[in-house]
């Protein structure tokens, strides 16, 4: 008996990948509010702790290959039209991330609009028990968050890591590995561990 080529079985990963993010599509449509127009890639996730349909908003021909997280005890994450999230991206939020149109997010960007566990240490620990007993709870006050805007049109570059509190400026360009803790205002290249203006773009 001859061997099976390989193609054959690439043939069949291939459909069984395509199968699953049918699958994994119809999913996140039941958990989250998403245009019939999104497409979900290979590495997509929604977690949406909070368990409200109204907390995630994707808008039409928005392409997603990471992963969008609500939080127990709050968030909401917008994203508007033509944007796109990469392989390993992550967003995250507790109390807000709005994302415009047009936005270009390269992969492993993490992108936070909270702290995600308290800064006193016994709070801390406690916080941690809390999640792994019985998952993030649903009513907490000792974690600071403050939302995250990104404006039309910005690129941000693959391994930047986006912080709470920032307003990215239309047009704007995160390059590469950059963290990001201060506004950048519109049309400006900014870049470095804190990132830094470089110049405008023209």
């Amino acid at each position: 008996m001859m061997p099976l080529p390989f193609s054959f079985f690439y043939k069949c990963s291939s459909v069984i990948e395509a199968l699953q993010n049918i699958a994994n599509s119809a999913y996140f449509r039941e958990i989250a509010t998403i245009d019939k127009d999104v497409k979900f890639l290979k590495g997509a996730k929604i977690v949406n702790i909070l368990n409200d349909k109204r907390a995630i908003v994707i808008a039409r021909y928005s392409t997603i290959r990471g992963e969008i997280l609500t939080f127990g005890h709050g968030g909401k994450i917008e994203i508007g039209e033509w944007c796109y999230l990469g392989e390993g991206s992550r967003i995250w939020s507790a109390e807000k991330v709005k994302i415009g149109n047009k936005v270009l997010i390269a992969h492993n960007t993490n992108i936070y609009d909270t702290n995600s566990h308290p800064l006193n240490s016994r709070e801390r620990h406690e916080h941690f028990m809390v999640i792994s007993k019985s998952g993030h709870p649903k009513n907490i006050s000792c974690i600071k968050s403050s939302p995250v805007i990104i404006e039309d049109d910005v690129w941000i570059g693959c391994d930047s890591v986006i912080l709470k509190g920032v307003t990215i400026g239309q047009a704007s360009i995160i390059a590469a590995g950059s963290v990001v803790t201060k506004n950048v205002p519109p049309n400006t290249l900014v870049a470095g561990n804190p990132a830094k203006i470089i110049h405008s773009i023209e």
